[in-house]
């Protein structure tokens, strides 16, 4: 079977690469630029997803495979697609989920019609979940399963999708990388957004505030008040904090506050104590649908990557859902995606739109 596989220059794509071409498949590797930091006045960052060092690693690792390489460029389609929501979704308090976005936007739908353009029956990447019977579930290492940034890639591409390593742990994968002699075997995984210079986003967005289409003034500083409205401090912009924040507030009192949600339009941010974080119910919009059961149904929802999912009940109403929590849920950021399983089945997902019910009275 000729299959295209996509290749970021990392130890998982390449072992991903190797499994396939040791089964007898003709595999293709294709590595998508999708941005450069110096492109955009930064000093490029090596070693990083997207950096031409990785590129390199990609075009290394293949010819180590005896097969193909290709560099194709969407970082035009990236920057519309992922950068500036990025950008826009934090001048307006929101958290974004960027990885979730270039999945669903620039890498599976291009990568898919390329694989078609090419020949090739399949697109395999290194990602660890696993399709099965039309249906995507968690992988087998519950400390690097990315289902939870899958739940997006659309239901009418699961046959058309392999994931390799999705039965593997990662030390399966490095010690097979060792076992190939890949360059890359213990190579530390990336840690940080491939466009966001050292982790740091409110100074990228600050720097790149026109060119993210993003008005200034959203970015000054503004009122931290408690919940009964009451000013308590100054913080230094919207985009530098997200809900469950406790450290760099700047609060008078000694009392832990946390960040409560974010009120854009009048730049203030509502803080309150840690129990007032708990809410009941999450409003879900933008659903993607995986087979999703009848209405009402119940699930395990996870609403942060590190966050375990938790036992709730999901009403559906069109492109929205309800999710009512079985235990109040913690910290809940409109922008992080809600992804709904049904044991370690995928059935959808959508993107919080906001929480309600807060168990607290005072909130």
């Amino acid at each position: 079977m000729r299959i295209l596989c996509a290749m970021s220059g990392g130890v998982d794509s390449s072992v991903a690469a190797a499994l396939l071409v040791e089964a007898g498949h003709e595999v293709i590797g294709m590595t998508m630029r999708l941005y450069d930091a110096s492109d955009h006045g930064a000093a490029s960052a090596g070693g990083r997803c997207c950096s031409p060092s990785e590129i390199y690693m990609a075009r290394d690792v293949c010819d180590r495979l005896g097969i193909p390489h290709y560099v194709v460029d969407e970082s035009e389609r990236f920057w519309d697609a992922v950068v500036v929501p990025f950008g826009k979704d934090y001048a307006e308090g929101r958290t974004p989920n960027p990885c979730t976005r270039c999945n669903q936007h620039v890498k599976f739908p291009p990568l898919l019609e390329r694989a078609a353009a090419l020949g090739a029956e399949r697109l395999a990447t290194g990602h660890y979940a696993r399709i099965e019977g039309g249906s995507l579930f968690r992988g087998v290492d519950p400390t690097k399963d990315q289902s939870y940034f899958l739940f997006s890639m659309g239901r009418e591409n699961l046959d058309r999708v392999l994931f390799p390593l999705g039965g593997m742990t990662k030390e399966d994968v490095r010690a097979k990388a060792r076992a190939l002699g890949l360059p890359n075997a213990d190579a530390p995984d990336s840690q940080e957004l491939c466009f966001v210079p050292a982790g740091d986003h409110a100074a990228f967005i600050e720097r790149r505030a026109e060119d993210l289409g993003v008005d200034p003034d959203r970015l000054a500083s503004g009122p931290i008040v408690d919940v009964a409205g009451r000013r308590v401090g100054t913080h230094r912009g919207i985009h530098r904090v997200t809900v469950g924040q406790r450290r760099g507030l700047d609060v008078a009192g000694t009392r832990r506050r946390y960040v409560l949600s974010v009120v854009p339009d009048q730049r203030a941010v509502v803080v309150g104590d840690a129990e007032d974080l708990a809410v009941v119910e999450v409003e879900v919009a933008e659903l993607c649908d995986l087979g999703l059961p009848p209405s009402p149904f119940r699930a395990d929802v996870q609403i942060r990557h590190r966050s375990k999912a938790a036992p709730a009940t999901v009403h559906l109403a069109g492109e929205h859902a309800r999710v009512v929590f079985d235990t109040p849920a913690q910290a809940v950021a409109p922008g992080q995606a809600a992804v709904f399983y049904v044991g370690a089945r995928v059935v959808g997902g959508g993107w919080i739109a906001r929480a309600t019910g807060r168990v607290s009275a005072t909130a």
